[in-house]
């Protein structure tokens, strides 16, 4: 089986639960999940099956689209609301207006520092791992970009103020991390009381099967028709032909000459594309070299 499943993960399960459990429902190993998704966190978790595990570097840089819950007045260790409750202050004067400014404050480059609780690893040893043994070290804030970020529901009269917002963002985006800074740039503390992954690599919600419908479709045999093919998962980048008579030095990973394909000559030098031959049958990932005239092999699909 070959292609990328598009799985909606339920709250409670780790990314590697769920591919765990697809390597049981299908009964095969190779599969590898583009995107990790905290235990608490639902949504789209697209998984690669078989040699579509090759791509799984192209959909991960793809942007990702969520839902988020911000609670104000309160901060967590952890930044969400599963952590231990380290500050607390009350909620007042905020309106809608203020709180559409700050968001779209946000939209472009930002800087962000990671959170303790984070996979990042540090000197061989996770984030997390030191957080757990009460360890709070330096980190470097990174580049992230806000593509777009809209309010979505408001509700600061309530026992616990807060507010949702739907965000779309660059790999590396942590919106625990954001939602914190949300809460600064209004005043006050802040954390993360729930959040939904809606897209990921391109693909959405209304493409997903959840784990239980995994096993029914493989019952009955029609799960393979529901995957998402590997160029199709990945088809941000341009599409090139090569001509029939080079398709064979294609599928054996060999370097092609610039003359060999059409539907480059736009693009920047080093830009990866998608090569297809002239039955449109897809044939790998390959990168430009228009110093050389060349175009280099960098995943192939025979």
């Amino acid at each position: 089986m070959d292609g990328v499943l598009a799985i909606w993960k339920a709250e409670g399960w780790t990314s590697h639960d769920v591919v765990a459990k697809a390597r049981r429902l299908l009964g095969m190993k190779r599969i590898g999940h583009a995107g990790t998704l905290d235990p608490m966190v639902t949504g789209v978790l697209p998984l690669c099956l078989g040699r579509s595990t090759r791509v799984v570097e192209y959909i991960q840089e793809r942007p990702k689209a969520y839902e988020a819950t911000i609670r104000l007045g309160v901060a967590t260790d952890t930044e969400d609301i599963s952590g231990e409750v380290i500050e607390t202050s009350e909620v007042s004067n905020i309106k809608e207006q203020q709180i559409r400014e700050v968001l779209h404050s946000f939209i472009g480059e930002i800087d962000q520092i990671p959170p303790m609780f984070s996979a990042i690893k540090i000197d061989g040893k996770r984030l997390y791992e030191l957080a757990r043994e009460g360890k709070t070290v330096e980190r470097k804030s990174r580049k992230v970009t806000i593509y777009s970020i809209e309010l979505l529901e408001l509700d600061l009269d309530g026992e616990h103020p807060q507010f949702s917002f739907s965000v779309q963002c660059s790999k590396g985006t942590y919106i625990r991390t954001l939602c914190v800074d949300i809460g600064k740039a209004l005043g006050v503390p802040a954390t993360m009381a729930s959040l939904i992954r809606t897209m990921s690599g391109g693909i959405t919600k209304s493409q997903c099967l959840t784990l239980e419908q995994v096993e029914e479709h493989m019952n009955n045999g029609t799960l393979e028709q529901l995957l998402v093919a590997p160029e199709l998962a990945i088809d941000h980048l341009p599409a090139t032909t090569v001509q029939s008579i080079k398709r064979r030095y294609a599928i054996q990973g060999q370097k092609l000459y610039w003359t060999d394909i059409t539907g480059h000559q736009m693009l920047a030098d080093h830009s990866l594309v998608r090569v297809f031959d002239e039955e449109d049958v897809f044939l790998g990932v390959f990168e430009l070299d228009k110093q050389n005239h060349l175009v280099k092999p960098i995943k192939v699909f025979s």
